[in-house]
Order: C-alpha cells, then structure tokens, then sequence
C-alpha cells in the first residue's frame, strides 16, 4: 500500500467528561442545523417568503428539532435494525449508542408540518418548502460529524485522498489489503509489546485500538499496514446531498412568494434521493442490499415518486405564499 494515506484519529468528542460522556461534535452539528435554520427562516419571513411570523419561528424550530431526532431514531429502528427494535424496544431511548436515518428524520418533519399547518391553518407545502430550502445544511454538518466520529466510511479506494478509518476492525470479516486477518493483527500488536487488549472482549479490544488510534502513534503505525484506504464518502455526501442541495433550493426559493407551493419540496426529495443515490456507489454498503440497490439507494427511490407528487401539486392545486401582516421586526 503506498505510504501517505490519512489515518483517521479524529475525537468524536470536542469536550469530554467520562469514557463515553462529554459534548459530541455529532449532537453540536444538530444544534448548528437548527440555529442556522432559525435565521434563514426568519430572512424568509422578512422578504415575505413565509406564511409563519417571525414570533412562531422559535416554537416552530423546536418542535421540528425534537420531530426530526424522532424520526430519525425511528427510522433507523425501522429500516435499519428492525429485528432488535422488535426484541428491544426500548433501545429506540438509547440515543448514545448510536442510529439515526435521515430518511426517518425527512419523513418526521412531513408528519411535523402538516399537524402544525392543520392546526395554525398555514399551507402545508409553503412552510414545507422553507424547510426544505434549509434542510440540507442540516444533513451537510451531520454528515462531517459522520466524517468526525469517522462512521458510515466509504469503499475501498487507492485515490490520492483516501483515509484509513480504525472502525474498519469492528467489521466481521475484516481483512487487510494483503489479506491478513484480525487475528493476524492481534499477532502484530502483541509482538509489539502492546498487550493492553489481551484480556479485554473482542468489542473491548476494538473500543481499546479505536481509542488508541488517535494518539498512540505505535498503534498509528501498525494499524497503516493493516487498513484499508477508503473514500470519505461522508465529505462527499456533506457536499452533494448537502452543500449543492442548499445552493440550488436558495436559488430557487429567490424566485420569492409567487412560487408555487411544493415545487421546493418536490426538488428536495428528488435532489436529495438523486445524490444519495450517487453518494451510496462510494459508500461502504455496511447495511446490505435490497435486490441490487443498497438499502440507501433503495428507499432514495420512493423518495424521488413522492419529489415527483409535490411537483405535480403544485401545478395542479397552485398556490402561492400571502405573508401574514407584520411589523419592521417581522412579528
């Protein structure tokens, strides 16, 4: 393997208190998604973009947080670790292990907004539209938390920028490029006097070398020998599904409030479900296959019939946005 590929020793923890107890960059990216969505939201309330007062926004982005994290959890009960979920239940309230879907959380904030247009008798697609405009930067910063936590790692790859991700040794078959084995890495580590994991449990000893990885450059060493270069598929999907997402929808939603209702949300289901797909042919299929599609892929394609629904909507039941009447401060 050429030498000079990035090892990933990278903290998934900006503070940390106890082994497993701190501030996560993964929990800061929500809280950047949410904060950041508050002030596009209350511009769009000011050039006349939204039906809500600016006096609604922080209720409205709070209760689309907590419907977001929801069914982001549940959605990765559902669709991702269904049979646990149906043994275990309760696992659904052990956010720190880990398991969120982002077709969970797009599908929570549906079922959030159209209580929330039903009750305040708003349009449902024209504050949809709003947060799907800003949608996407919240999927941008959770996939560099994905890239942080060094999750969710792409396929094996020699191109100039490929990383070395430690999580790879918590895969079952892992094998190294030369072919060499877990066990053939314990052999490696061991010979190096680095017997910390003897009579720890196999997840123990992951945990132990994961850990190490970021600081014990003896380890650092080992483990380059042993890894597999992949692409950071986690970048590549914060840009596509992400950053160019949110360039294109604020393109868009800069036609202002004569756009018809759903044509931003339409454009967000088929953007988003497009670059997944295109994302998922670098990512490490870690969650199996679903025919030929790998199960991203797959339920992208529902995604994209129901981007193609909103669109025909807003052609056959137009309607556009009447801002309600607000003051200078936009209340």
């Amino acid at each position: 393997m050429p030498i000079g590929y990035y090892l990933h020793d990278l903290s998934p923890f900006l503070i940390r208190f106890g082994e497993s107890v701190g501030i996560r960059w993964y929990g800061l990216a929500y809280v950047a998604a949410f904060i950041t969505a508050y002030f596009i939201l209350k511009r769009f309330v000011r050039l006349g973009y939204s039906e809500l007062r600016q006096s609604q926004l922080q209720d409205f982005i709070t209760y689309g947080a907590l419907s977001t994290m929801a069914g982001g959890r549940l959605g990765y009960m559902l669709l991702y670790n269904f049979e646990e979920f149906i043994n275990r239940p309760q696992i659904f309230f052990y956010f720190l292990e880990g398991g969120m879907a982002s077709h969970g959380g797009i599908a929570g904030l549906i079922v959030f907004t159209f209580i929330y247009s039903r009750k305040y008798k708003v349009g449902w697609r024209g504050i949809g539209d709003n947060l799907c405009t800003v949608a996407p930067l919240g999927l941008c910063f959770g996939r560099l938390a994905n890239f942080i936590n060094g999750e969710l790692y792409g396929r094996k790859s020699n191109v100039p920028w490929a990383v070395q991700f430690p999580e790879e040794i918590r895969e079952p078959g892992f094998v190294s490029p030369e072919g060499l084995t877990r066990k053939d890495l314990n052999n490696a580590l061991e010979d190096s006097n680095i017997n910390e994991i003897s009579n720890n449990s196999p997840f123990e000893k992951d945990t132990f070398l994961i850990e190490e990885a970021r600081e014990n450059e003896a380890v650092q060493d080992i483990l380059r020998d042993y890894l597999n270069a992949r692409h950071p598929s986690q970048i590549y999907q914060a840009l596509l599904e992400g950053l160019a997402l949110f360039i294109i929808l604020y393109i868009i939603r800069k036609k202002g409030p004569t756009l018809h209702h759903g044509i931003l949300t339409g454009t967000f289901f088929i953007g988003y479900a497009t670059f997944r797909i295109i994302g998922e042919f670098f990512r490490e299929p870690s969650d199996g296959y679903i025919g030929s599609l790998t199960r991203g892929q797959f339920f992208s394609v529902f995604m994209i019939l129901i981007g193609i629904v909103f669109i025909i909507s807003a052609f056959k039941w137009p309607r556009t946005t009447r801002p309600p009447e607000v003051d200078e401060k936009g209340n």
